[in-house]
């Protein structure tokens, strides 16, 4: 870094990353963060959802942001979404390209993925 414009050209580049991670929308997107989400390809997942809710132009409606564990390693990365006055839909064995999908077509559409649902894979 040689100045403090290139540092503030920095914070504004990545302040909508900052701003969906802790931002109060209707729909929340948790990714389960812990050793086992991690080393199972969560942080591009967590990146991926980042990314497509913003350039979906969703960031004030979704908030993005991480959890530990939450329970069911063996599914991993696993996803919970969070709609006020609907029930969680929790995704399992997600990557970045069924992020995008998810975003597209359950957060933006309004119609669930249920084939990357936790349903479908525990029948």
């Amino acid at each position: 870094m040689k100045s403090l414009a290139e540092l503030a050209a920095i914070r504004d580049k990545m302040k909508d990353k900052v701003v969906i991670r802790e931002g109060e929308g209707a729909i929340r997107v948790v990714v389960g963060m812990a050793t086992c989400g991690i080393a199972a390809g969560a942080r591009p997942v967590l990146n991926a959802f980042v990314d497509q809710v913003a350039k979906s132009g969703l960031s004030e409606k979704v908030t993005v942001s991480q959890t530990g564990c939450i329970g069911v390693c063996q599914y991993e990365p696993v996803v919970e979404i969070f709609e006020d006055g609907k029930e969680k839909v929790t995704y399992v064995k997600l990557d970045a390209d069924k992020a995008a999908e998810i975003v597209e077509k359950h957060l933006k559409g309004g119609k669930i993925v249920e084939e990357y649902t936790i349903g479908a894979y525990s029948k």
